[in-house]
C-alpha cells in the first residue's frame, strides 16, 4: 500500500475526525448526564445512537473531504509532485474539520439549554455580537467546552501534520493502471458515503436519526454541522420568508371557530388601573409549586405564596421557547411563527398590543431590561409599536452591573419602583419588566438577604430571583399607587426540565398570576401566553383586543393552547400533547402528556392528531397573516 500512500491520506484523516466528532458525541453526553437529576435510561439503545452518528458524521466528512478527493485525483492523474499543491489540500482539509469541531463544542451548551441540536437560530445571537459574547466568556461552564475546543483543535493539527508528512508529502504515484480504479473506488464510497446510505434509498435526514420514543437517543446521533447546514438551506436567503403551512381559508376558519363561542364581557378592574408585568426570565412551571414534585421540590417560595394571594392559572403556556417570544406574545397578543425573530424582521412589524391600547386610554407606558435596549432590536419594535419609553442598561449606574447583562433583579426592581412613582404621579401607568438574573453567566449579588438551601449555582439563582420578586412585591405595598395596581407575573419562556419529549413541555408550561382586584383562585383553565394582553383590556374594559389573535379570557374559554419550538409546532389540550415538526417532512406525534407517557399514539388516533394539527398549523398561519396584512 505505500505506492497509494497519497490516497491513503484521505483514509487517514477521515478515520482520525470519526474518532473526534465521536469524542464530541460522547462530551455532549456526559454533559447532558451531567446536569439530569438522576441516572438516564437510555433502553440499551445508546450503542445504536452511536452508530447512527457515525452515519451522519461520515455524511459531514464526506463533504469536507469531497475537494481534497478530486484535487488528489487531479494530482495522480496530472503527475503533480510540487509540495505546495499538497500542502493547499492538507490545510484546507485540516480547516474545515476545525470549523465542525467547533461546531461539536458550541452544540454541547447549546443542547443542554434547548434541547436541540445547533441550528440556524444561534446565528440570532452573533447580530448582537458584543452582550452575547460577553454572556459566553461570563460563564464559567462555557469556558470548559472553549477549553475542550483548544485542545482537541491542538490534537488534531498535531497529527494531521503527522500524516501529512508520512502519508501525502512523501507518497509515491500509482501506475495509471492502479489509479483510475483506486480513484474510481473512492469516488463510489464519497458517492455513498455523503448520501449516509448505501441501500440506494434517499439520503439521510434529520428524522432518519429518530428511531426510538427516547427524545435524547434519537438527537445524540445527529452531527451539529449537519443540523446547522440544514437549517440554513431551509431558512432560505430571505429571512422574512413567510409561513405557508396552510391555505388561508382553513386558517380563518380555525380562527373563527375559536370565537364563536363567548360569554359576555365583563371589565373587573376599576378605570384607570395601573398595571405591571414581570416577565420572569426562565421561569418554568416546574421550578414552582406548579411542577410535577409540587411544593416539595419548589425553588420559589415568594412566588408559591403569592400564588395562594393572586388569580394563578395552573394551565398557561408560553408562545415560544426564546425571550423575544415571550415579550411580542405577551404584550402584543400574536404568537411565536416557528424560528422567526418576530422582533428584527424588515421591514420592522407594525402590530397592536398592550402599549398602544393603555397609551390610546392615557396610560404612561414604559419597559425596562438590565441589558442594552439594542439586544433582540428591543428598542426599534417597541419604540414603533406604542411603547413610549424604554429603560435599559446606560440608565443604571456602572457600578450596579454583575456581570455583562447588567444589574441583578432585585437592583432591576428597585429603578421600577423609582420609575413607578413617577409615573404615577401624572396618572394611569404601565410598566413591563424583563428580569434577566436566571440567565447565564449566572451571579448572585452579594450581600443579599436569604440564606440559600441548595449548593448549585442554577438552583441557587432562581432561589434568588424568586427573593428578588417577594422583595419587589413587599416594597411595592408601601406605595400609595399599590392598591390601584394590577401586577402580572409570567414567564417570558420556561427551562428544558423534563425532556420527556423532543418538545419539552416544561419549556413552555410557566406560571401565570394576576394579582390586585382579582379574587384569589387557582384556575386549571388552559391559557396561552398571547391571551394576557387581551384578557388584561377586557378587565379593564378597554377595547383593542379583538385586534389581537389571543383571546379576552373575560368572554372566551379557551380548549387548546399552540406553540412553538423554533422548527416544532406544538400543541396541548388538558390530555394530550401534539406535535408536528416543520423541517421533519411534518413528521406527527401524539402523547398523553399528563401521565408523561412516552408511548406515541400517532397511530392510534388519528382523528384527535388530525384536530390538533388542524388547529395548530390554522393558528400559526393566522399569526403569519396578522403581521402580513399590517405591513
Amino acid at each position: 500500500m505505500k505506492r497509494s500512500a497519497r490516497f491513503n491520506y484521505l483514509i487517514c484523516v477521515y478515520l482520525a475526525g470519526m474518532v473526534f466528532l465521536t469524542l464530541f458525541r460522547l462530551a455532549e453526553t456526559w454533559a447532558y448526564c451531567g446536569q439530569s437529576e438522576g441516572p438516564d435510561d437510555f433502553g440499551g439503545l445508546y450503542g445504536k445512537a452511536l452508530l447512527m452518528g457515525l452515519r451522519f458524521d461520515t455524511v459531514v466528512s464526506c463533504y469536507v473531504l469531497a475537494l481534497p478527493l478530486l484535487l488528489l485525483i487531479v494530482g495522480e492523474m496530472a503527475r503533480i509532485e510540487r509540495r505546495v499543491y499538497y500542502a493547499v489540500i492538507h490545510y484546507f482539509t485540516m480547516t474545515l474539520y476545525t470549523v465542525c469541531f467547533f461546531a461539536g463544542a458550541a452544540d454541547i451548551p447549546y443542547f443542554c439549554y434547548f434541547f436541540n441540536r445547533l441550528d440556524v437560530v444561534a446565528l440570532s445571537w452573533a447580530e448582537d455580537f458584543g452582550t452575547s459574547a460577553g454572556m459566553i466568556l461570563g460563564e464559567p461552564r462555557y469556558w470548559l467546552y472553549l477549553l475542550a475546543f483548544v485542545v482537541v483543535t491542538v490534537a488534531w493539527w498535531l497529527l494531521g501534520r503527522l500524516i501529512y508528512r508520512r502519508v501525502l508529502v512523501f507518497g509515491e504515484r500509482l501506475p495509471y493502471g492502479w489509479s483510475i480504479p483506486v480513484a474510481a473506488m473512492l469516488l463510489v464510497l464519497w458517492f455513498f458515503g455523503q448520501r449516509g446510505t448505501v441501500t440506494g434509498g434517499r439520503p439521510v435526514r434529520v428524522s432518519t436519526a429518530y428511531f426510538s420514543a427516547n427524545p435524547f437517543i434519537n438527537q445524540i446521533g445527529l452531527n451539529p454541522t449537519f443540523t446547522f447546514i440544514k437549517s440554513l438551506q431551509a431558512s432560505g436567503k430571505d429571512a422574512n420568508q413567510e409561513i405557508n403551512l396552510v391555505d388561508m381559508e382553513t386558517a380563518r376558519a380555525v380562527f373563527e371557530e375559536e370565537r364563536r363561542e363567548q360569554t359576555a364581557a365583563g371589565g373587573h378592574l376599576e378605570k384607570g388601573t395601573n398595571v405591571i408585568v414581570v416577565l420572569m426570565e426562565s421561569m418554568s412551571a416546574d421550578k414552582t409549586c406548579l411542577g410535577p414534585a409540587g411544593a416539595a421540590a419548589s425553588l420559589t417560595p415568594c412566588l408559591d405564596s403569592l400564588m395562594e394571594r393572586s388569580l394563578t392559572c395552573t394551565n398557561a403556556w408560553s408562545a415560544g421557547i426564546h425571550t423575544y417570544n415571550g415579550i411580542y406574545s405577551t404584550l402584543y397578543g400574536q404568537p411565536a411563527l416557528l424560528a422567526r425573530h418576530s422582533m428584527r424582521q424588515t421591514p420592522l412589524p407594525r402590530v397592536y398590543g398592550l402599549p398602544q391600547a393603555l397609551s390610546e386610554a392615557g396610560y404612561s407606558t414604559t419597559f425596562f431590561v438590565a441589558h442594552e435596549a439594542d439586544f433582540d432590536n428591543l428598542l426599534g419594535f417597541m419604540t414603533l409599536n406604542g411603547m413610549q419609553r424604554v429603560v435599559e442598561k446606560k440608565d443604571y449606574p456602572e457600578e450596579e452591573y454583575v456581570n455583562t447583562w447588567g444589574p441583578p433583579d432585585h437592583v432591576l426592581f428597585d429603578h421600577v419602583l423609582e420609575h413607578c412613582d413617577s409615573m404615577a404621579a401624572k396618572g394611569p401607568f404601565f410598566a413591563g419588566v424583563m428580569t434577566i438574573s436566571d440567565h447565564g453567566p449566572y451571579v448572585i449579588p452579594k450581600g443579599i438577604d436569604h440564606r440559600f438551601k441548595h449548593k448549585e449555582i442554577d438552583k441557587q439563582v432562581v432561589e434568588y430571583a424568586d427573593w428578588a420578586i417577594g422583595r419587589f412585591m413587599r416594597m411595592a405595598a408601601q406605595k400609595p399607587w399599590f392598591g390601584k395596581t394590577l401586577f402580572v407575573f409570567v414567564a417570558d419562556h420556561g427551562a428544558a426540565m423534563d425532556k420527556s419529549y423532543d418538545m419539552p413541555l416544561s419549556y413552555n408550561h410557566v406560571p401565570l398570576l394576576f394579582f390586585g382586584g382579582m379574587t384569589p383562585a387557582f384556575s386549571q383553565g388552559i391559557v396561552a401566553q398571547i391571551d394576557i394582553a387581551p384578557t388584561i383590556l377586557g378587565w379593564l374594559g378597554l377595547d383593542g383586543a379583538d385586534r389581537m389573535l389571543g383571546l379576552d379570557a373575560t368572554r372566551y374559554s379557551r380548549q387548546m393552547a399552540y406553540f412553538c419550538a423554533d422548527d416544532k409546532i406544538g400543541v396541548v389540550d388538558d390530555e394530550w400533547f401534539y406535535i408536528y415538526r416543520v423541517k421533519q417532512d411534518g413528521r406527527e406525534s401524539l402523547y398523553r402528556y399528563k401521565e408523561r407517557d412516552l408511548h406515541d399514539y400517532i397511530g392510534e388516533e388519528p382523528e384527535r392528531a388530525a384536530k390538533m394539527r388542524h388547529y395548530g398549523l390554522g393558528m400559526i398561519q393566522m399569526g403569519e397573516e396578522a403581521v402580513r396584512i399590517k405591513n
